[in-house]
């Protein structure tokens, strides 16, 4: 208890404690929110690409000293539709082709970093580092909040019917190509917003984990986001208690609690709980 006291009494003392809290959070609902619909679309492994092929683009903006979200959006959708593009015109899978072009964007990303390493050190993208976010790195993630809402919002009805049947939502006259690359383009948004919380390397977690969590519980879309982004809120904000505890970095302290929800709900939920249902 008097670890707790101490820590909202730090909240209420340090300006930059209360900074990562706020980043935290927002990162929380937006991962759970648009990480519902990578996974009920079974794109898990296109966020992971996604997460990784942004590292490049990172890496060009420090050096040319442009916005980060420049950067990293160019190159995450230059990414999808290179994986979709290889995908469509040869003979090899889709989780192939994500294979081949986020190995290679990531790797592009290592030698970008070792360039730029005379002028900034970009190794903290890779871990995360919420507890140094600036002024700026909170007006930009809420500004991507804003995107991921209302881009949920105005396109809800299609992104629902694209989600479950994309073959029935092409009958009915939608562009589920281009909702995909829209998709695409707030996901990488997302990606890049999350990496001063938990970086490159642990994003995909926060994009994951707290949905595929949200979706043991429920059958409903819109129940599911709320679930999702609630679990997201939950591990930001535990896992940061964590960190300034016992001194965790904190990006594996957020990915770590939001994980050990999981495993509560796989053990204890409706859907897919091993312990005896009552009668």
């Amino acid at each position: 208890m008097s670890t707790l006291t101490e820590f909202f009494t730090a909240l209420g003392r340090y300006d930059f404690l209360q900074s990562a809290l706020i980043t935290a959070i927002m990162v929380g609902i937006m991962s759970g929110v648009i990480g519902s619909f990578i996974i009920l679309r079974g794109m898990s492994l296109m966020g992971d690409a996604i997460s990784h092929a942004v590292l490049p683009g990172v890496a060009v903006a420090y050096m040319l000293g442009i916005n980060v979200l420049i950067g990293a959006s160019v190159f995450g959708i230059l990414a999808a539709l290179l994986i979709g593009f290889v995908a469509a015109h040869s003979k090899i899978k889709t989780d192939t082709s994500i294979g081949v072009v986020f190995s290679a964007f990531y790797a592009l990303g290592f030698i970008l970093i070792s360039m730029a390493e005379s002028a900034t050190n970009l190794h903290h993208i890779l871990f995360g580092n919420i507890l140094a976010v600036s002024d700026s790195d909170i007006m930009t993630t809420a500004v991507v909040l804003g995107i991921v809402i209302l881009f949920v919002v105005g396109f809800y009805k299609e992104l629902l019917i694209t989600s479950f049947d994309e073959t029935y939502a092409r009958t009915y006259g939608l562009h589920a190509q281009l909702l995909h690359y829209g998709l695409m383009l707030v996901l990488t948004l997302v990606t890049v917003s999350a990496l001063q919380t938990v970086g490159i390397i642990l994003v995909v977690a926060m994009l994951i984990t707290p949905a595929a969590t949200a979706f043991l519980w429920t059958d409903k879309l819109s129940t599911m986001l709320v679930m999702a982004a609630g679990v997201g809120v939950i591990s930001a904000i535990v896992g940061l208690y964590f960190s300034y505890t016992f001194n965790w970095a904190s990006g594996p302290a957020i990915v770590i609690v939001a994980a050990a929800l999981f495993a509560i709900s796989f053990a204890i939920s409706p859907k897919q709980g091993f312990l005896p249902k009552r009668k």
